[in-house]
């Protein structure tokens, strides 16, 4: 099918293009120069288009999430998706696979990543993106945790290590390596945690600072399209923002050196508002997230996406075990924990973010604050799906930050005056344009991923994946930007129109991405010795039952890399 875009104002920071009419022409799912004149026309007028949107930190599909499902059904009853022609969905904090895409493609996103894979786990990650329709998927497995990442950081085997990565990669079709609450997660299989970068992990006797820095060096050796995802210690804890700049500073001097993509940056602090907080206790709590901005906004390897709280009851799921269990004794709510051998854990806590709770005002401040003082080519919007809140809030926290009557609105009359008070929110009169939310939703996302030569933008060669949006670019109401970025008026996934006026009117289904890295042989095979030998030990299953069936081989698109000179 071929199809002409005519009359949008178009928006594509990857390409330079700041609110600019022009037709978009489409072709063989690509974006082309032209098109015959039996092209379909769609006509933009009075819309903004942009490239598809694409999430790079979202909690989707695996273990967890089906905890949070079957745990919560209240949550399921809450927001049943019906409509004619479409598989029913439910699930307001954590819907069902077919919901998750049909709620992503309304809003114009074609492409998410599920942001904790844990590795033993991996097949039925796997399942569920095959029953993920609308978009595509990829999947970061779990390494700051793990048994033989420690063993071969604590023996300075930095080769070793990422020969290890590269076959781990491969065999549960990953895409970049996550660390969570680095040497934590494990410690917490004895019953503690650590608090500081350079605390001991027990029985290991490894730091997260080691664990963070090797895992940085091993990413570039490798030559990942994705740097490491992290996720620091002591997340939700005041006083966290000093070891949140700490772990930013422990990877400095380490260069961007991706053998695939266009990257600049070798670390990526996930869900950054969660680690932004000042005080000693939940008494003297305020934000630090200035503090923070500042950091990233003068280190070069430094990019970080939010986790923006939207003020809703959700439900809270992360491979930080302990924190989990902390929040638990926080709010009494039900709690849910399971330890993945040699690999990870994982916790599962119902959660309400009141407006009236002077905390949860402080914390959806300090979100709010990253965006408005982190240089807007460093930050990405994410609400850490679904742990501060869904991710059908992303239209309203564009609404926030392109219109300050819309946020003084709620800053004001919604939610406790500690927002007002211990933060600086109040004192910044920024406001987003359209440019910067196809920055922070779209072109930074595709760059920090490695994957800008074919996604988040419209040039000739790019995937066809365009959302166009009925929106004044002047537009301030608050209200009328959610709606529009709520329901598209238009989405256009591999070429196919998916989405007319807000509703499904194609299901397709995406591909899964994910990374093959050849090392050299011999230390493969080297490497591969030692990890059949501590399958036999100390796993539960064989080693050839481990990897994913290629059975699902037909939705996969892999990016291969050669790094044979690592050997």
């Amino acid at each position: 099918m071929e199809y002409i875009i005519k009359n949008g104002i178009v928006y594509d920071p990857l390409n330079g293009v700041n609110g600019e009419k022009m037709d978009i022409c489409v072709k063989d799912g690509k974006i082309v120069e032209s098109v015959s004149d039996n092209a379909k026309i769609i006509d933009a007028s009075n819309c903004v288009v942009m490239p598809g949107g694409v999430d790079s930190h979202s909690h989707l599909a695996g273990a967890k999430v089906n905890v949070g499902r079957i745990f919560r059904p209240e949550d399921s009853v809450k927001d049943i998706y019906a409509k004619k022609g479409l598989r029913t969905g439910t699930g307001f904090s954590v819907p069902s696979t077919y919901k998750t895409g049909y709620q992503y493609s309304e809003m114009g996103y074609t492409m998410v990543v599920e942001a904790a894979m844990p590795p033993l786990i991996a097949r039925h990650t796997h399942e569920e993106f095959i029953e993920t329709p609308q978009i595509d998927k990829a999947a970061m497995p779990l390494f700051g945790n793990n048994w033989m990442v420690m063993e071969y950081l604590k023996e300075g085997d930095i080769k070793a290590c990422a020969a290890y990565v590269a076959w781990l990669l491969k065999a549960t079709r990953g895409f970049a390596i996550k660390i969570v609450n680095p040497g934590g997660t494990e410690a917490w299989g004895w019953g503690k945690n650590v608090h500081s970068l350079d605390d001991p992990v027990p029985y290991f006797d490894i730091t997260p600072r080691e664990i963070v820095r090797g895992l940085a060096e091993v990413n570039e050796m490798l030559g990942l399209p994705h740097s490491i995802h992290v996720h620091p210690n002591n997340l939700g804890h005041p006083g966290n923002w000093e070891t949140t700049l700490e772990t930013m500073k422990c990877v400095e001097g380490i260069e961007a050196k991706p053998r695939y993509g266009e990257r600049e940056t070798s670390y990526y602090n996930t869900h950054c508002q969660f680690h932004s907080y000042g005080g000693t206790s939940w008494k003297d709590f305020e934000s630090k997230a200035i503090e923070i901005a500042e950091y990233v906004n003068k280190s070069k390897h430094v990019v970080i996406d939010v986790g923006q709280i939207t003020l809703d009851e959700t439900t809270t799921m992360t491979a930080d075990g302990p924190m989990e269990y902390d929040l638990h004794m926080t709010n009494g709510l039900k709690w849910a924990n399971c330890d993945v051998e040699l690999e990870t854990g994982s916790g599962v806590v119902p959660f309400i973010y009141s407006p009236k709770g002077p905390v949860y005002a402080v914390q959806w401040a300090i979100g709010l604050e990253l965006f408005l003082h982190t240089n807007t080519d460093k930050v990405l919007l994410t609400t850490d799906h679904p742990n501060a809140g869904p991710f059908i809030r992303y239209p309203r926290v564009i609404a926030w930050l392109m219109s300050k009557k819309y946020r003084d609105e709620w800053l004001y009359n919604k939610v406790h005056k500690w927002a007002q008070q211990r933060s600086h929110v109040a004192d910044s009169d920024k406001e987003y344009d359209l440019y910067e939310i196809a920055k922070i939703t779209r072109a930074n996302q595709a760059k920090v991923l490695g994957l800008s030569e074919t996604k988040g933008h419209l040039g000739v060669g790019a995937e066809a994946d365009i959302a166009i949006y009925a929106i004044d670019p002047e537009e301030k109401d608050g209200k009328k930007i959610e709606k529009a970025f709520r329901y598209a008026k238009y989405v256009l996934k591999g070429g196919d129109v998916v989405v007319k006026d807000g509703n499904i009117v194609k299901q397709i289904f995406g591909d899964t991405i994910y990374v093959d890295v050849q090392v050299g042989e011999d230390l493969m095979n080297e490497v591969l010795k030692d990890v059949e030998e501590k399958f036999r030990r100390y796993y539960s299953v064989n080693i050839d039952n481990y990897p994913v069936s290629d059975k699902y081989a037909n939705s996969w698109r892999v990016i291969k890399i050669d790094a044979t000179d690592i050997n």
